[in-house]
């Protein structure tokens, strides 16, 4: 049965954790600059890409805590950081290496949220063959 198993899905929501919401959506939509789509009390909503960003206090004590960290994949990391930065974004080391494999490296930059949430940006750059 087609779309029976989650193999050929895709991500649409991820909820992030936040404790101040006004604060958490001044960030992600004006600091990192993803486009707002709406909110209503407690919930704000942003886009990263084709992912919706939910940001939301926690529902119980079980969902009280940082959430998973989230990689954002963009070019040109060092760019990227720079504007981030002009923005109040302030990382926890600068773009480096992580991994080199046969046909690109991976870079990485590390940072975290108003509600401290960690969050990244990376980017595979092409290695000459």
């Amino acid at each position: 049965m087609p779309g029976s198993d989650l193999a050929t899905s895709s991500i649409g929501q991820i909820a992030v954790v936040v404790h101040d919401v006004e604060r958490a959506l001044t960030f992600y939509r004006d600091r990192l600059g993803l486009p707002f789509l709406f909110q209503f009390p407690g919930l704000a909503f942003v886009r990263a890409g084709e992912v919706r960003l939910m940001l939301s206090k926690p529902e119980g004590k079980e969902h009280d805590h940082p959430g998973s960290i989230l990689y954002f994949k963009v070019a040109g990391i060092g760019a990227v950081c720079a504007t981030l930065r002009e923005r109040g974004v302030r990382f926890k080391d600068e773009p480096h290496l992580v991994h080199r494999a046969p046909t690109h490296e991976l870079w990485m930059a590390f940072f975290e949220d108003t509600e401290g949430n960690v969050l990244a940006v990376m980017e595979e750059k092409a290695v000459a063959a």
